[in-house]
């Protein structure tokens, strides 16, 4: 790697660069900039990016955290790639926590105020839905709005040791709930998908105020089958999906 900008910075204040490094790095990774198996050495990213190996060294370890690097034996790091089946089992873990926060939350009653902010969210993405066709900016606003529903669901379960769960699973590679929405708005019959998702998210908020616990959990878990449908279309689709990172994942034969 060759140096870009300034040069490295001697201090920095309050972490701010370290997570600057590690949102830039993960960018060129998931762009394909840094291909998988590449190795990713302290000093080579602190020239690149013109910043200290301090927050550098703090950039590299949150992405290992993330899965998108593997540490290496003899020091460093590499981009990870992985398999199609490691994608699919993160999205049926998280699958498997959403059943289980929608079944928790009926069965204990969902707080109202929560329940309300989740009907509100689901109206937004009605009337994005309205249109004929999503353009750059609705699709942003969609896309925020079915992270903020998927995140209200986990809070009605109440329960923080399911949230947390939740979190670390979301920030694996892939398995966020808007990981492979993408794939739902480059065609009219793929779009219905989306149509088929929003359905979902009010059945299973009328099974939670309902209080059907069972109902609530198998509706999130086949939900999450929307995903794993659009992870093979991804790879093995006849279109090309612009979905970023994509080229980390092996597949199948």
């Amino acid at each position: 790697m060759s140096a870009v900008g300034s040069a490295p910075e001697p201090v920095e204040a309050g972490g701010s660069h370290a997570v600057k490094a590690q949102l830039r790095l993960r960018e060129m990774i998931l762009a394909g900039e840094l291909a998988g198996g590449a190795r990713i050495a302290e000093v080579a990213v602190s020239e690149l990016l013109g910043v200290s190996r301090t927050p550098v060294r703090s950039a590299l370890m949150r992405l290992e955290q993330e899965g998108l690097l593997e540490s290496l034996p003899n020091g460093g790091y590499a981009v990870r790639t992985f398999s199609e089946r490691d994608v699919a089992d993160a999205i049926e873990l998280r699958g498997t926590l959403e059943g289980l926060s929608a079944r928790l939350a009926a069965e204990r009653g969902a707080p109202p105020v929560v329940l309300r902010e989740a009907r509100a969210c689901l109206r937004r993405i009605d009337e994005l839905l309205r249109q004929p066709a999503l353009d750059d900016a609705a699709f942003s606003r969609y896309v925020a709005f079915n992270e903020e529903f998927h995140r209200l669901l986990s809070e009605m379960a109440g329960s923080a040791l399911i949230a947390k769960q939740m979190e670390r699973v979301i920030n694996l590679p892939f398995a966020s709930p808007s990981g492979f929405v993408v794939v739902q708005a480059n065609s009219p019959a793929a779009r219905d998908m989306l149509l088929i998702a929003q359905d979902q998210h009010g059945q299973v908020l009328d099974a939670i105020e309902n209080r059907e616990g069972s109902r609530a959990e198998a509706l999130m878990r086949e939900h999450s089958r929307i995903a794993q449908r659009n992870l093979r279309e991804a790879l093995h689709g006849a279109q090309n999906h612009p979905l970023p990172g994509v080229q980390l994942i092996r597949r199948r034969a």
